[in-house]
């Protein structure tokens, strides 16, 4: 080849790279759509995206050559936009490019609720950041390891000998995959690091480090996609998602093993506790406030069910699709545990409605009072149904909760005085 044709080919690949307007981006190919990928910008507006907890865009991002753009005025409170929909498990990617010594990320898996005020402590990231200029900008300040490019922040590293970053100014290209659980990072088509979420490294990554503070980071099983606006100007284009399908296991899991309390989290100083009979207990404590058993995982749709013996008021209950707030407090739904005539089985709210379902006088004496009763819930989107005892208690619907994720808790009452056992904690994932 000519030097001057390798020059102009050069010279034109450059261009290629550094404009958004010089080829067609932004768009999908027909093999693309057949395999089931959708854009999650058009290249000209801001459809699709919204402020995180807002139900418009209000954000500084805009539009520029066929990229959405990030004018660098956000901060750790602010800037962030979501998309509309809702994304559980999928392939994503996207084109990208920072200012020297530019913040960024993409996040994945963000709850929004009044609550959370920034979506980093639901949704885990994939960390976009121009290392060595942020050190220079910064300096001496260093970036730690887990604040690095390609992180799935401050929980698991990129393989160095994995990364090929092109130069500062220029344009990279970046993917996720989350297969049920199953994580990878790609860095300009290298994958630079996997994982498995939700496993016992996972939880034990979590709980020591910088969201030991943050109970419900990376538990979601679904959210929205989060672009940041982290002080830094930042360009996205080619913005793609093909959703992959859920993987449901029929099996039966056991919530409580009769030993010990793995898989389970106490929130507030009330007691929980094995006894020598392999039976769970909870009871209250010498602050007679309220108490929470929270489990790890989220449990979203499922067939649960638990029996429980009230030994001394046994005023409690099973909260589902919970989050918690510490350090003593649970969002979410109920289904009730109280002594007779006090609508064991119905179903409360907490964030504000109060009761949904109550329960009429006539199935109030279902409740075996001081012997082992059997509770069954069973959860499908926005389908709640209850029994006590295999007498049914509760069936309707509700959109507040089919929209909604979380856990699995049990509560002690304040007052004092409860003492509640619990044994047989099983279920089924729908």
């Amino acid at each position: 080849m000519k030097k001057s044709l390798f020059l102009g080919v050069a010279a034109s690949a450059l261009l290629a790279m550094t404009s958004c307007s010089v080829q067609k981006h932004n768009t999908l190919t027909e093999a693309e759509v057949a395999d089931g990928w959708t854009l999650l910008f058009d290249g000209q507006t801001l459809n699709g995206w919204r402020d995180y907890n807002g139900k418009t865009l209000t954000q500084p991002w805009h539009v520029v050559d066929g990229c959405i753009q990030a004018n660098g005025d956000g901060s750790d409170l602010s800037g962030y936009i979501v998309t509309e929909k809702q994304y559980e498990n999928f392939i994503l990617d996207w084109d990208w490019k920072l200012s020297y010594g530019g913040n960024s990320g993409m996040l994945y898996h963000v709850v929004e609720d009044p609550y959370f005020k920034v979506p980093y402590v639901t949704g885990p990231e994939y960390q976009l950041i121009d290392n060595e200029g942020w050190e220079k900008t910064n300096a001496p300040t260093k970036l730690e390891e887990w604040q690095k490019l390609g992180v799935d922040y401050a929980m698991y590293l990129p393989n160095p000998d994995s990364m090929f970053v092109n130069p500062q100014g220029e344009w990279n290209n970046s993917r996720i995959v989350f297969d049920n659980g199953h994580v990878e990072h790609y860095l300009n088509g290298h994958k630079i690091l996997e994982f498995e979420a939700w496993t016992e490294d996972w939880f034990k990554r979590k709980g020591s480090g910088k969201w030991e503070m943050a109970p419900e980071y990376g538990l979601a099983r679904k959210g929205v996609i989060c672009l940041q606006d982290h002080g830094s100007p930042a360009s996205f284009r080619n913005i793609k998602i093909k959703e992959l399908p859920k993987k449901v296991s029929k099996e039966e899991i056991v919530l409580f093993n009769g030993k010990d309390l793995t898989g389970w989290t106490a929130y507030g100083t009330e007691l929980w506790y094995v006894n020598d009979e392999g039976l769970l207990v909870c009871e209250s404590g010498p602050n007679k406030e309220y108490g929470y058993f929270a489990t790890n995982d989220y449990y979203n749709d499922f067939d649960l069910t638990v029996e429980f013996k009230q030994l001394a008021n046994g005023n409690s209950g099973v909260f589902f699709r919970s989050f918690v707030e510490p350090p003593v407090k649970v969002h979410g739904w109920q289904c009730e545990v109280a002594p007779k005539n006090n609508d064991t089985a119905g179903i409360y709210e907490s964030y504000g409605r109060g009761w949904l379902v109550q329960i009429p006088d006539e199935k109030e004496n279902i409740l075996k009072s001081g012997d082992w009763n059997t509770l069954r819930i069973r959860l499908e989107g926005n389908h709640v149904q209850t029994w006590l005892n295999g007498e049914p208690m509760t069936d309707f619907t509700d959109d507040k909760i089919g929209a909604a994720q979380g856990r699995i808790a049990l509560q002690i009452h304040d007052g004092g005085g409860i003492k509640v056992l619990w044994r047989n904690l099983k279920l089924v994932r729908l």
